[in-house]
């Protein structure tokens, strides 16, 4: 699978990922994300013209709290999951 860069505001994160945000969880990626860069891609599909988030939401919080504009992403089939 091949790794591009998207703008974070291209992404459509789904309301569902809203109830699981752990604050917690986003400052320690957001520490390590400083130190060491993203490391591991998030996870995205197309969907109704847009990419649409599968994974890595606490990453993609992260990167946002960092004030990042884009995020390293994998674009995964348009199975929904």
């Amino acid at each position: 699978m091949k790794t591009i860069h998207v703008a974070i505001k291209d992404i459509y994160v789904p309301i569902k990922w809203n109830n699981t945000l752990d604050p917690d969880k986003v400052d320690a990626l957001a520490e390590s994300i400083l130190s060491d860069g993203q490391t591991t891609p998030i996870h995205i599909r197309m969907g109704d013209g847009r990419y649409v988030l599968v994974s890595g939401f606490h990453r993609l919080q992260a990167l946002l709290a960092l004030g990042e504009n884009s995020v390293a992403a994998v674009v995964v089939g348009s199975k929904k999951f």
